[in-house]
């Protein structure tokens, strides 16, 4: 077996010895970034070529350069009157082609005496509007960085203000719950995308079911964002899917431990630029559960993602895309009674999950500098738990049960207008149809076998948005301004919401940035059709409305060198409006994964998070590069009770270092090898002092809730791990690639638990190592 392994790993090595040239095509567009028209006689070219390497575009938009051998480069596209922008960082490979959509930005001061630099579009979110506190995602970035894991929400732990754990991707975003986080695709917010999303924390899940395979470049906002997104409370996940090549056929097969890949893209129609995109993964689990001990046996996850391209005539550019998952897990009593330690050892648990959305996306583009951007989306998501415990006689009897579904029908529209090289304007509206059929029901601790119904509600509400959003250039400022207001028809809640973000350039190396924003969420849905307890009205939480929260952030960004960049920000955020329960220390501010709640709340809470984010990056130059990300806050919460109190997930620093090398290797020097590592240190996780005397009395876990979080874990050391290396033939690329996740095997805190035997209240901690060995194929 060892000789047969080396004598593999030799011939994939030995690729690198006989190859020959091996080229690639880049190609894309360039376009008007605020009215999307096509800029043609633009011209792109590599830099570092001699002779100069490049192409100019067609009347089109269109550009093409053929001939390009494998390998890393940094582009620059140009065109007279336009600020010059610089891509780094874009690899060929020979089984694919490079495809890039380019937007430039029209100088308005083009005649000035200033000689402008070209910016290089490395962190700058996509989204012109977006003043402070954006970046942009970067899929290629997903599978080089350690702990990305291929994950947006993994990857985007490395970021500044950002905190994630190992056995869960949810995103704690400046000491905000993961709950206040909204994903979006294609402009569309969706249900979380995680599959087992919400079992150990709302807003989080184990692994993503977006697959880098079909996203694009996407941005993610830690504050203070445009007037555009709304129901947001901590940030905003605007996730992009990329089209599929449109004149030729491209596949992948990905074989890892954790799942098998699938994917293809290519033209549908030789006459037009139509083309499809599809994805499609199975998890490795289902496929050996045999092997698998008996009580994780069922555990298995897939998931399927598309968007085709149908460009017309005469209607513009139509796109329908799709997502979808499907997850099933559970687990069985222990066999032997000397296992038997907590009540977790003898429940038996069956989860299915779901999550789904549809979309079909119109672009046209007018002749007076203007375009029009509609969507109409269907989505879905739904959970069916149930918990069986054995009893004194050893019988199962229901623990509780969870069947929760949830459609949305989901139509947005918006009209970009391009005023003047200065002023550009969008304005649209959001129309969200929240359809529900909710059941939770849970075991009554005070009556044997008795369950409850905390939840049982079937019907829609409508939750509806508009905005008007301007961008102003003036010389050395660009302002952004807008305003969002919000209805929703459950209880009528209403909030008119402003947005600014003003950016002012000192100098070519040196900017300025100020952003403030009012930004509102509704709760989980089933908080508000809880039959709730000791209250006169069997529902009272259905008049709970937005929780709010005051944004405002400053930042100086400094660009060192053209590959090295600094950035600070302070940042203070004030939220109010959140559920509570009166006379207590109780905040939804603090939820985490607790679906049985039936106590009435009022909106008499409030908030503060405070800190400062410090990012310091070198773009990969000579194969170097590295991410350093630091943040130290403060996150607090109060009542109606007047005193302040640390909220769950006040970690209060957070320190990310991400250092990678790449080699070229082989005889002509086109194969890569990366190594890639990233040590996270991050402040203990929260939680109360435990009521001794209470937790044995009712023989479960009680906490003090008189002085809640003032206890906190150890600091947690985790370090994640990722090599690749790739080779490449004339029509086909190879990536072997081992991923690791807590190499350092850090002992997770999960929380606490009862131990039926001892009687005893224990620390309950976890050490998960998750290793991925890959091999992907490209043809």
């Amino acid at each position: 077996m060892k000789k047969s392994f080396l004598l593999l790993l030799f011939s994939f090595l030995s690729l690198s010895v006989f190859t020959q040239e091996i080229t690639q095509t880049i190609k894309g567009n360039i376009t008007d970034i605020s009215s999307q028209k096509p800029l043609a006689f633009a011209t792109v070219i590599i830099i570092g070529t001699t002779p100069i390497i490049g192409a100019t575009t067609d009347i089109d938009g269109h550009f093409i350069i053929k001939n390009i051998p494998v390998g890393r480069y940094t582009l620059k596209a140009s065109f007279l009157g336009y600020e010059s922008i610089i891509k780094p960082e874009i690899m060929v490979t020979s089984a694919k082609e490079v495809i890039l959509n380019i937007s430039l930005q029209e100088n308005a001061y083009v005649l000035d005496e200033i000689i402008l630099k070209p910016k290089i579009i490395k962190e700058k979110p996509n989204n012109i509007m977006a003043s402070i506190s954006a970046r942009m995602l970067s899929v290629e970035e997903a599978n080089r960085y350690a702990g990305g894991f291929d994950d947006p929400a993994r990857l985007a732990a490395s970021f500044p203000g950002v905190a994630s754990g190992v056995g869960n991707n949810a995103l704690i975003i400046r000491g905000n719950a993961p709950k206040y986080l909204q994903w979006k695709i294609e402009d569309v917010e969706i249900p979380n995308p995680n599959h087992f999303a919400n079992l150990g924390v709302y807003g989080g899940g184990g692994l993503t079911a977006l697959s880098s395979n079909l996203l694009a470049n996407s941005d993610f906002y830690t504050g203070a964002f445009p007037a555009k997104y709304n129901n947001a409370l901590s940030g905003v996940f605007d996730i992009k899917m990329r089209n599929g090549n449109n004149s030729k056929f491209e596949h992948s097969i990905t074989l890892g431990a954790i799942g098998i890949d699938l994917a293809s893209e290519g033209p549908i129609s030789k006459t037009n630029e139509a083309s499809y995109l599809v994805n499609y993964r199975y998890s490795t689990l289902g496929l050996i559960s045999i092997l698998l001990p008996e009580d994780a046996q069922g555990t298995n996850y897939q998931d399927l993602s598309f968007k085709l391209k149908l460009p017309t005539k005469k209607a513009g550019s139509f796109s329908l895309w799709g997502i979808g998952l499907i997850d099933n897990s559970g687990t069985t009593p222990e066999k032997e009674m000397l296992n038997r330690n907590y009540f977790q050892d003898i429940e038996k648990q069956d989860i299915k999950q779901y999550m789904g959305a549809l979309g079909l996306n119109n672009r046209l583009v007018f002749k007076n500098n203007a375009y029009l951007n509609s969507t109409f989306a269907y989505t879905a998501n739904g959970i069916d738990l149930y918990t069986d415990r054995l009893d004194n006689d050893a019988n199962l009897q229901p623990k509780n049960q969870i069947k929760n579904t949830n459609y949305t029908l989901t139509f947005k529209s918006f009209l970009h207008k391009k005023f003047s090289s200065k002023h550009t304007n969008k304005t649209g509206i959001t129309i969200r149809k929240l359809a529900y059929d909710l059941t939770l029901k849970e075991a009554n601790n005070q009556a044997e076998n008795s369950i409850e119904t905390i939840v049982s509600e079937k019907g829609f509400s409508t939750l509806f948005s508009a905005y008007s959003s301007s961008s102003l250039s003036l010389k050395k400022w660009k302002i952004n301004f807008g305003i969002n207001a919000q209805l929703f028809n459950l209880n009528n809640s209403f909030t008119l919401e402003p947005r600014l973000g003003l950016n002012y350039k000192i100098n070519q190396l040196n900017e300025l940035s100020f952003g403030y924003g009012l930004h509102s969420r509704i709760e989980p849905l089933p908080i508000y059709f809880a039959n709730t307890i000791n209250t006169t009205s069997p529902q009272a939480n259905k008049k709970l409305e937005f929780s709010k929260a005051h944004h405002f952030i400053l930042a100086y960004d400094w660009t060192i060198t053209e590959k090295t960049h600094f950035k600070i920000e302070p940042y203070f955020q004030y939220l109010f409006n959140i559920p509570v329960i009166a006379n207590s220390t109780n905040s939804l501010i603090n939820l985490q994964n607790d679906w049985f709640i039936n106590d009435a709340y009022d909106n008499l809470g409030k908030g503060l998070n405070y800190g400062l984010d410090l990012t310091l990056e070198h773009y990969l130059n000579k194969g170097f590069y590295y991410l350093i990300s630091a943040s130290i806050f403060n996150s607090k919460y109060k009542t109606n009770t007047g005193s302040w109190y640390n909220t769950r997930f006040n970690k209060n620093y957070i320190l990310n270092t991400l250092i990678g090398k790449e080699f070229k290797v082989g005889k002509t020097r086109h194969n890569r090898l990366g190594l890639n590592i990233k040590l996270s240190i991050q402040g203990g996780d929260r939680y109360s002092k435990i009521d001794t005397e209470k937790s044995i009395i009712d023989q479960d876990v009680v906490y003090n809730v008189t002085t809640p979080f003032t206890e906190q874990t150890k600091t947690a050391f985790i370090v994640h791990f990722t090599t690749n290396y790739e080779w490449y033939t004339k029509r086909q690329s190879h990536n072997l690639s081992f991923k690791i996740l807590n190499a350092t095997n850090f002992k997770e805190y999960q929380g606490h638990r009862y131990n039926i035997k001892t009687n005893q209240v224990e620390d309950y901690r976890e050490a998960l190592i998750i290793p991925n060995v890959s091999y992907k194929i490209s043809f």
